[in-house]
């Protein structure tokens, strides 16, 4: 870019231009004709001092141009020297909206380079300003703080806690916008503020029953609904061990496995709360999951399952997150208060070239036991310390030893979808191939699916 350092307004143009900018090629610089001089913008950064400046009007003999023109072209490159070199520039944008949803944005670009500061810091400053009896964000942190350590630990934020205080107070727009954090709504909130508290404690307790931690519950926001219920169940004691609400913990329990794996929370979780809380509004005294997967059937949060889907399902591996949930799905039964490991049934420090050799296992087969090993079909969930017994151990020969009663091999077998078949390191393959059939079984009947026909 170029600026013309002889007056732009010499032709008698009718313009309140005084600096005229153009983008020009060299040629076209100096071919402008001889009332034109054109100047370079960016080498006024190779003008470091004022001198330099007057060397230039010199070197260029425009100091010897006609006076207006002489005086004009001295103005102009001192006034961008001093722009670019001394003037401390301030800019700014005058915004005449007042949406304070707008400001708030505009704050969060502006603040980059200072303390960084979320959507939710402000609107939690908002909530704080509001509430007459209680500090909000002393209130919400201190929360997040004990729902954390609640169980194997949490990693909750003051979003879920914000978005759920909306949710669980019955107000109708529970988007994160500033306009709904307004007086009456936060009064609201803050009046039933323990209740609040309580339902979150309780939710997240009952999550941890389920053998849910921080890397396991993969969309925070579901603790939401669960806390909704309880809190129109009138917040309950010992609701996740008493006999009385067994029923209400198993829907609750199908409900919460079956929408992680489907993963109905991602993107915006508004929609889905708001129906969510709707079907459980209406509910007279138990958790409606039927009525809740009817709500999204069609759409695509449905979570209706199908043969593709527990395909996917089995094909889940090792260290994913949503792998627990599967599994959780395959063992029903379990008290998962006591602390439980995703085993791999044939122990993976095995699968490896020396162990291979080892057993017999041809070169040719070795693929297929790498590629598997870490597969759903090959993983089972077990207790901490039996599995730590179990550790390395090559399955048959921990099998054999701890299941040598036919009545416990049984029931073993019947618990973790053993099949019935040489358990040996060398016979995998085969293992591998019967026991995903299975998984697959157990998966169709637990979803609704129709169990498909072998080939």
């Amino acid at each position: 870019m170029k600026i013309c350092i002889f007056n732009p307004k010499s032709n008698g143009d009718e313009t309140d231009m005084v600096y005229d900018f153009d983008f020009l090629t060299e040629e076209e610089a100096k071919s402008s004709g001889d009332d034109v001089s054109w100047f370079k913008v960016g080498d006024i950064l190779n003008l470091r001092e004022q001198f330099e400046v007057n060397d230039y009007l010199i070197r260029h003999a425009l100091i010897q141009r006609p006076l207006e023109q002489a005086k004009f072209a001295n103005k102009t490159l001192f006034k961008l020297w001093e722009v670019i070199h001394q003037t401390k520039v301030i800019n700014y944008c005058l915004q005449k909206d007042e949406s304070l949803n707008k400001v708030l944005n505009i704050f969060i670009r502006v603040n980059s380079g200072g303390t960084i500061l979320s959507y939710s810091d402000l609107l939690l400053s908002i909530a704080t300003a509001q509430w007459k009896n209680k500090d909000a964000r002393e209130e919400i942190t201190s929360l997040v703080d004990e729902l954390d350590n609640i169980g194997d630990g949490f990693k909750f934020d003051k979003d879920v806690i914000l978005k759920g205080s909306l949710v669980l107070a019955d107000i109708n727009n529970i988007a994160f916008k500033a306009d709904v954090f307004n007086k009456e709504n936060m009064s609201k909130i803050e009046e039933q503020w323990e209740q609040i508290e309580k339902a979150f404690r309780g939710a997240v307790l009952l999550a941890a029953t389920f053998g849910y931690n921080r890397d396991t519950l993969t969309s925070n926001y579901a603790i939401i609904p669960i806390a909704y219920y309880l809190k129109k169940l009138g917040l309950p004691e010992n609701f996740y061990i008493s006999s009385k609400y067994k029923n209400d913990r198993e829907a609750i329990y199908r409900w919460l496995v079956c929408f992680l794996i489907k993963r109905v929370f991602g993107g915006s979780p508004d929609m889905v709360l708001r129906q969510i809380r709707e079907v459980l509004s209406k509910a007279n005294s138990s958790f409606q999951y039927e009525e809740i997967a009817e709500n999204f059937k069609g759409t695509p949060k449905s979570v209706v399952f199908t043969e593709d889907d527990i395909e996917s399902l089995l094909n889940y591996k090792w260290g994913n997150e949503y792998t627990f949930s599967i599994l959780v799905l395959l063992y029903p039964t379990l008290d998962f208060r006591n602390k439980f490991h995703i085993d791999h049934v044939h122990p993976r420090s095995k699968f490896k070239i020396p162990e291979f050799r080892q057993a017999g296992i041809q070169e040719a087969g070795q693929e297929f036991y790498l590629k598997n090993m870490d597969l759903l079909p090959n993983l089972k969930l077990l207790e901490g310390i039996p599995n730590e017994e179990k550790s390395d151990t090559y399955f048959a020969d921990w099998f054999e030893k701890n299941f040598k009663k036919e009545e416990k091999n049984e029931v073993y077998r019947k618990r973790h979808y053993i099949p019935n078949i040489d358990l040996s390191f060398f016979n995998f393959e085969e293992f591998f191939k019967e026991r995903r059939d299975l998984l697959r079984q157990e998966l169709c009947r637990v979803l609704g699916v129709p169990v498909p026909k072998q080939e």
